[in-house]
């Protein structure tokens, strides 16, 4: 029988990291821990499940055993030998590298087929003032950014944006962009590790040695049109369930980016149609399904198969819920079915910027 499936965390002991995670429960190795991959399908970190029947196996076994069971019968059957999402929490005790990312075409021409990585930041907490880089300054041009970059000048045409616990980012393949100081947040992406660093602010890593900066590839992908792009977004709030607000934040091809806060019950489903995965970040609960019960706090994620069925959450705890969505169906009409308009879910809702004809359609249609 299927049923909820936990991970083992992976983490990762990059020099940017610190000890932030512990603040989430996690029990962590010594050092500086950057990272926490929650649930992973890549060759390198594939997440193990912890609980149930499948504990000990790898998640990428699981998924090719039960194929359409795990990931469902919409998504593209590619998705079976590679899990289309990665979610991590990320603390970023220092500031992190400028980078950016190339999308999938580049990726699948350039990288062995790789995926790109589109990905989107939610901030749990941040220190008063943290500030993140967030695209280029409004009518920078690649020769005025190479110039500036030549010149140890670079950070003169970056945009920086402050940001607070509750902010939402969406991060296009092509934005450049960095974690700033004191910032812990879950970040949800694509199943691609692929990251073009533009300038690490001259640090070197526990050898003495620079990182590897991509500054070709960079500048291949990086997107110059879009100066000025606003990143952050408020979400559009509707009541589920009893005591319990869900805020749609992010929502484009690839991921939805959903906030729960309950204080009660809501009821879902996995219809067979694609998996539900829930990264719970304050207090604690459970999930109650066909075949028993599981609880859930902070610090873990949970992965629900497609084919699980009706299920419910219950509690007193807040979990951000990420898929790969049908965005009419799951996203769009939803949300004028609970009065928002279209320039409302344009204001408020990331990622929805290319489907103008969609909300538009479906706005006459309400």
């Amino acid at each position: 029988m299927l049923y909820p499936f936990k991970f083992e965390p992976i983490y990762k002991d990059y020099i940017w990291g610190g000890r932030n995670l512990e603040r989430l429960g996690k029990a962590l190795p010594d050092g500086s821990i950057a990272e926490s991959w929650e649930i992973s399908c890549y060759p390198e970190a594939c997440s193990i499940i912890s609980n149930g029947g499948y504990k000990g196996f790898l998640l990428k076994d699981v998924v090719k055993m039960l194929g359409s069971e795990i990931i469902g019968t919409v998504l593209d059957k590619k998705y079976i030998e590679k899990f289309p999402l990665l979610v991590k929490f990320i603390d970023a005790n220092d500031r992190l590298s400028v980078q950016v990312h190339p999308d999938d075409v580049y990726a699948s021409k350039y990288e062995n087929g790789e995926s790109g990585k589109n990905e989107a930041w939610y901030i749990l907490n941040a220190k008063p003032g943290a500030r993140l880089i967030y695209d280029v300054v409004h009518g920078t041009t690649k020769p005025s950014f190479m110039r500036l970059l030549e010149e140890n000048s670079i950070e003169s045409c970056l945009n920086s944006i402050e940001v607070a616990g509750g902010d939402v980012i969406s991060i296009p393949a092509g934005v450049a962009h960095a974690v700033g100081e004191g910032i812990m947040l879950i970040e949800i992406q694509q199943s691609s590790n692929l990251t073009y660093r533009i300038y690490d602010y001259d640090r070197t890593d526990k050898n003495g040695a620079r990182r590897p900066l991509h500054i070709e590839q960079a500048m291949e992908v990086m997107d110059f049109n879009s100066g000025g792009r606003r990143g952050k977004f408020e979400g559009l709030k509707v009541s589920c369930g009893t005591n319990c607000t869900k805020s749609y934040k992010i929502a484009n091809q690839y991921f939805s980016v959903e906030s729960y806060d309950l204080d009660g019950e809501v009821w879902e489903n996995a219809d067979g149609s694609r998996f539900h995965i829930y990264i719970c970040y304050e207090g604690k609960g459970e999930i109650s399904y066909t075949g028993g019960t599981l609880g859930i706090s902070a610090g873990e994620s949970v992965l629900m198969p497609a084919a699980i069925g009706k299920y419910s959450l219950r509690g007193k705890f807040k979990s951000i819920k990420t898929y790969v969505p049908d965005l009419k169906w799951d996203v769009v009409i939803p949300l004028m079915k609970a009065g928002y308009d279209e320039a409302a879910i344009y204001e408020n809702v990331g990622g929805l910027d290319g489907y103008a004809h969609l909300i538009q359609h479906l706005t006459k249609a309400m």
